[in-house]
């Protein structure tokens, strides 16, 4: 019986190719498993984690269940804002005068007066980084006349840029329908509900469009002409804050009792940017914890999806 050997190069040439195979199929395994399985362990309701350049959903956990985002919903306020300074509707010098509902908001403030006026850049900057209730109301009803108006132009823009056909916007702050029924003037009819690829998709919409935004979520706090002290930023991950995370530059917290605590957050490291959802997270700590966990697989995958790339696939 003759017995056929493989030569000592034909050995070598199997191993390494399967080798490569493996490395090949386990980068794309990992990331299957993950994204199948919560095997992260993350407390939060639910969490999104993709690729800002691609879109390509790295990790999720019931993505697609509608929720309130509390204050994350302020991106789409955002957003109208900068497409209104965009197509001249409006100008960052303008002056917006607070009306009484603006100027009794509840929740998180930069302290407007009822009758006070402010540039439009002034509130801007004051939702961004502080999250104020007050300058999303007084945005909103300078740009369309009332908040029922502006939630208006919330809908349109999120079937315009692909949301789900669960994707609800109630008003401009994020605030629960109950927390703001009491004040004329108030869109309390529907509370807010957004999935985590709702957000995600409103987060890469925002800072795909609009990059320089990203020079305000960056900042760490913000002076406001109605306090004599800054307003501190609601995004502890930034440089020098208690969780801070190199690359992080944004985006917008939330919080409401029915939300939970929320983190919509974006990092960038050499040439890959990441943009994460955490919704119902237990406490403050834990929503930014999770989202430090999605950046550490995150950028172990795409280091992976980078190797099979030096291997020629």
């Amino acid at each position: 019986m003759t017995v056929k050997t493989k030569s000592r190069y034909g050995v070598r040439l199997t191993l390494v190719a399967a080798v490569i195979a493996i490395v090949y199929m386990g980068a794309g395994w990992l990331k299957d498993s993950f994204l199948k399985k919560d095997v992260l362990q993350l407390a939060s309701t639910s969490a999104i984690l993709i690729d800002a350049a691609t879109g390509e959903v790295i990790f999720e956990k019931n993505a697609n269940e509608p929720l309130p985002p509390a204050s994350m919903s302020k991106m789409m306020t955002e957003i109208l804002v900068l497409d209104a300074v965009a197509g001249g509707e409006i100008r960052w010098n303008d002056v917006a005068r607070a009306s009484r509902y603006a100027a009794a908001v509840p929740g998180a403030r930069m302290d407007l007066l009822e009758g006070q006026e402010v540039t439009v850049r002034e509130l801007f900057d004051a939702m961004t980084i502080h999250s104020a209730n007050d300058a999303a109301v007084a945005l909103a009803e300078h740009i369309a006349g009332s908040e029922a108006a502006f939630v208006i132009l919330m809908n349109k823009k999120a079937a315009s840029i692909g949301l789900s056909d669960g994707a609800l916007f109630g008003n401009a702050s994020g605030l629960s329908k109950s927390d703001i029924a009491a004040y004329a003037g108030s869109a309390h009819k529907r509370d807010t509900l957004l999935t985590a690829k709702d957000t995600a998709i409103i987060a890469g919409h925002l800072i795909g469009k609009y990059p320089e935004v990203l020079a305000v979520t960056s900042r760490g706090s913000v002076n406001v002409s109605t306090q004599r002290q800054t307003l501190a930023s609601t995004n502890l991950m930034l440089a020098d804050k208690p969780f801070a995370y190199s690359g992080n530059d944004g985006l917008k917290t939330g919080y409401t009792p029915d939300a939970g605590y929320c983190f919509t957050g974006t990092v960038k490291r050499d040439q890959t940017r990441l943009i994460s959802v955490v919704m119902g997270a237990d406490n403050i700590e834990s929503r930014f914890l999770e989202t430090i966990k999605l950046y550490e697989y995150g950028f172990q995958v795409k280091g992976k999806s980078g190797l099979r790339t030096a291997l020629g696939f």
